[in-house]
């Protein structure tokens, strides 16, 4: 049964604006932007601008998804995993939540510029652009949406190394690279298991729009392909040692393997072990590149 928006209580209004900003993908967008901070300091860390960097793009990012959810409400609405959410269930009215979307945009945006530096906060408006206006759009209308969709997801990394350095660098392209490849098989394998209800939600994924599965297959093994290598270069950069190269191989070929079967089985079971390698993949590859860095 829905709530009317005139009786939400302010804990269940509290935890609507919450849903609205996706705390687990602005999570893991902040957790991102922390390794990226890490990895692009030179000597010791500013904790001060670091907490700044953090706030900023999870605003940034929470700005993005209240956004997209005001554009997709009617696709939400057809969709079983995604019509219990504030807009699709009427427990929110959209001018409510187009208000809170471009209040933390613009938020997140000028504290960016005014307490991290102009290049982070560009970078923030650009992922928000690209997520809202391009990416969004794109998912009514061609598969190519999820590559797409893989650039916004790929920058902050980029951000939290701008926070540091001050500049880009090839290193910290490769830290949108190895965001952008292992995003790929991560969403393809949600596409393949969620493909009947984003076909009634009007959205035209790969995996809509491939019933045998081939070309959802081939991405998955292909964009795994692609990582393996591009999750070595930071060693070869000298950002890292050793450990991460060998740890980063080893954590490559298991990716690799369950995207093989995934394609190979092309099950509801093999995309969602798919789906959880990719999970643990992304912090265990962090996760020793910042333990791993290489200090001069």
């Amino acid at each position: 049964m829905q709530r009317s928006v005139a009786l939400a209580t302010p804990v269940s209004r509290f935890a609507d604006y919450a849903e609205l900003a996706k705390p687990r993908i602005t999570l893991m967008v902040v957790l991102t932007t922390a390794a990226g901070y890490y990895l692009g300091a030179d000597g010791s860390i500013d904790l001060l601008v670091l907490l700044h960097a953090l706030l900023g793009t999870g605003v940034i990012a929470a700005a993005a998804s209240a956004l997209n959810q005001v554009l997709e409400r009617d696709s939400d609405s057809r969709m079983l995993r995604t019509q219990s959410r504030p807009l699709p269930a009427g427990r929110m009215e959209t001018q409510a939540a187009l208000a809170f979307g471009l209040a933390l945009a613009l938020l997140g945006s000028i504290y960016l510029a005014a307490a991290v530096n102009v290049l982070t906060a560009a970078i923030g408006v650009a992922t928000m652009v690209l997520y809202v206006l391009v990416y969004t759009p794109l998912k009514r209308r061609s598969s190519l949406c999820t590559i797409v969709g893989a650039v916004p997801g790929a920058l902050p990394p980029v951000m939290g190394w701008t926070a540091a350095a001050g500049a880009l660098s090839a290193e910290a392209w490769v830290l949108f690279a190895i965001l952008f490849f292992w995003q790929l098989p991560h969403f393809l394998a949600i596409a393949w298991n969620y493909r009947e209800d984003y076909a009634r939600g009007g959205q035209p994924m790969l995996s809509v729009e491939d019933p045998t599965g081939g070309s959802t297959a081939r991405q998955i093994v292909l964009n795994c392909m692609a990582l393996l290598p591009v999750s070595l270069a930071p060693s070869l950069l000298h950002l890292t040692g050793a450990l991460y190269f060998y740890g980063a191989l080893a954590l490559g070929i298991t990716y690799l393997v369950a995207g093989v079967h995934a394609a190979r089985d092309r099950s509801h079971d093999a995309a969602l072990l798919l789906l959880r390698v990719s999970v643990i993949y992304l912090p265990a590859l962090l996760g020793l590149m910042t333990f791993d860095k290489v200090t001069f």
